[in-house]
């Protein structure tokens, strides 16, 4: 659950300020990219754990309610994970993640191997306990469903993770902390090192996709005024998988998965931000004609 405070600037260490508005909004990267899929049109199972507290009854609920299948989403004794965000005028953010359920998920349970073998992707963050993120990736490589990784929180990657994912989707920062490199071109050309394909968020910039024996391509965000940048990201990946899922070059589904980002962005709060298929669908279409007059 997304505990949200807004402010007009976010307090330094030692510092108390004045919020103007408080939200509890559904949330965690996991369940956002698989809200921000299904309302892509993607037909989306989640795998996880809430709690067994009123977080959790509104965390399957929003899931639920957002076209998401929920049989593989258990319930287990104690609090659901939570985020604390501090959100400022100007759109950014900062995150305290406390994992609560999250943290149990270590293996996969009864029937989740079937519903990632019946899957195009297997969508992964490192918000779950790094014994689960690879025991979901190895089970997806296994039955040859392709394994998107987005590694936040920013951690180190252990080399057999590394060996069964291929596509990384960090934002700048988190492919510094994996790579040593401030630049996002020389960071996608190391993480190529480890995985086939690297497509690296650049925020109000854009995208990078990278590629083996190719050379990367830039694909620019919409120029949007933000209100919320806090599901940004996890709208880009839900929206980018089910448009790569469909057959779209990938390029064309950057493209079109930053136009789903550059909606929510508009919007307040996490899940709640995310545009349905119609909405990212019109958006693209006017971006478009919008370059082509141009």
């Amino acid at each position: 659950m997304d505990l949200v405070a807004y402010v007009a600037t976010a307090p330094r260490r030692g510092e108390t300020v004045t919020g103007h508005r408080f939200r509890t909004v559904p949330g965690g990267k996991g369940a956002n990219q698989a809200v921000a899929a299904a309302r892509s049109g993607g037909t989306v199972s989640m795998i996880g754990s809430v709690g067994d507290d009123d977080f959790g009854l509104r965390l399957r609920g929003a899931l639920e309610d957002s076209g998401v299948e929920t049989g593989g989403l258990r319930t287990v004794e104690g609090e659901s994970g939570t985020a604390h965000i501090v959100v400022d005028d100007e759109g950014g953010n900062a995150i305290v993640v406390v994992p609560g359920a999250n943290g149990t998920v270590r293996e996969l349970a009864d029937g989740d191997e079937q519903r990632i073998a019946a899957a195009d992707a297997l969508l992964l963050q490192l918000e779950i306990p790094l014994a689960g993120v690879l025991a979901g990736a190895r089970a997806a490589h296994e039955h040859g469903v392709r394994v998107v990784l987005t590694p936040a929180p920013a951690q180190q990657l252990p080399s057999e993770l590394l060996a069964v994912t291929d596509l990384l989707v960090p934002n700048e920062h988190e492919a510094a902390v994996l790579t040593g490199k401030s630049d996002p071109r020389d960071a996608a050309a190391a993480l190529l090192a480890l995985v086939p394909e690297v497509v690296v968020t650049l925020g109000a910039e854009g995208s990078l996709y990278a590629v083996r024996d190719a050379e990367p391509v830039h694909v620019p965000a919409p120029r949007v005024k933000a209100e919320d940048t806090t599901a940004a990201g996890d709208t880009f990946v839900g929206a980018l998988a089910v448009a790569f899922g469909e057959g779209r070059a990938m390029p064309d589904a950057m493209a079109w998965a930053s136009a789903a980002s550059a909606l929510s962005v508009q919007r307040p709060g996490a899940q709640a931000s995310m545009p349905r298929r119609t909405e990212t669908d019109a958006f693209s279409a006017t971006l478009q004609e919008s370059r082509t007059s141009s």
